[in-house]
């Protein structure tokens, strides 16, 4: 399963993620159907950097050609300026096998749970934060991922 192998090379190589995407609104018991892999990080250059390395070593590569340390250091600039929300990363070989980290939350900033998926643990956004971020999106997806997850509540 592609999030697992997304997840066990982020722990591997250490990285502070949560998943907040269509995975999280599924592991939190809505139905959602998606293929990519979305999620957030701590703030820091070592982090996006262990992050890119993560990726790279099970075969993704970033879509646009900017390393972890110029998306660190113009990551507000890139959100502003160019519209770049998330930094993509899709396997050549398999381009269904996306992972896309979003730019524009801290994971510093929201409450993580740990989840079981096939007996490996996960990281994922609260219901909380990833409503109100779905909420700040305000894409028709997000509107209604919302909405499935408060009538969970």
């Amino acid at each position: 399963m592609f999030l697992l192998k997304v997840t066990q090379a982020l722990e591997k190589a250490k990285v502070s993620y949560a998943l907040v995407g269509g995975f999280a609104v599924a592991l939190h018991g809505a139905v959602r159907g998606t293929l990519d892999v979305d999620l957030i990080l701590r703030f820091s250059e070592k982090q996006f950097t262990a992050a890119e390395q993560a990726l790279e070593a099970i075969g993704l590569r970033p879509r646009l050609p900017v390393t972890a340390r110029e998306v660190f250091r113009f990551r507000e600039e890139y959100i502003r300026n160019r519209n770049l929300h998330a930094w993509s990363f899709v396997n050549p070989d398999r381009p269904s096998e996306i992972v896309d980290v979003i730019l524009t939350e801290n994971l510093a900033d929201v409450k993580v749970r740990r989840l079981k998926v096939q007996g490996q643990t996960v990281r994922v956004i609260s219901v909380a934060d990833l409503i109100r971020m779905k909420e700040q999106s305000g894409r028709p997806q997000d509107l209604e991922d919302a909405r499935a997850l408060r009538d969970l509540s």
